[in-house]
């Protein structure tokens, strides 16, 4: 049975950073592209960041970019999101989610294994 468990959220001032982790199990991790992807209240769940299984491509949305780095760890089996700079509008619950394939997808769709998320939540 795969697990995606999530860590990390919190309520932080805007400017701030959090560091989000996504634990993984039930797979094997090394063979799943990772993602994360947000969704505000009233929203939909927007893509916010992707990484392929041997780390070498990794994608951003606009809105995050240059503020943020995805990254893991295939030897603990856990993803990483650390955000920096952060915005009211960054405020949402953040979902990672892991897709069987060596491409990074931004299409939530895409992915059949998801954890329960995080709460984020950035003051201004």
């Amino acid at each position: 049975q795969v697990q995606l468990v999530e860590s990390g959220g919190g309520l932080v001032q805007a400017g701030g950073s959090l560091r989000l982790s996504c634990a993984a199990s039930g797979l094997t991790f090394r063979y799943y592209s990772m993602a994360w992807f947000r969704q505000a209240p009233g929203k939909e769940r927007e893509f916010v960041a992707g990484i392929s299984r041997s780390s070498d491509t990794t994608l951003y949305a606009d809105s995050v970019k240059g503020r943020s780095t995805i990254s893991r760890d295939n030897a603990e089996n856990t993803a990483y999101l650390q955000m920096n700079s952060l915005k009211p509008e960054d405020t949402a619950v953040y979902y990672c989610a892991a897709d069987f394939s060596t491409v990074v997808k931004v299409s939530q769709w895409a992915y059949a294994n998801w954890g329960q998320g995080t709460q984020v939540t950035v003051s201004s």
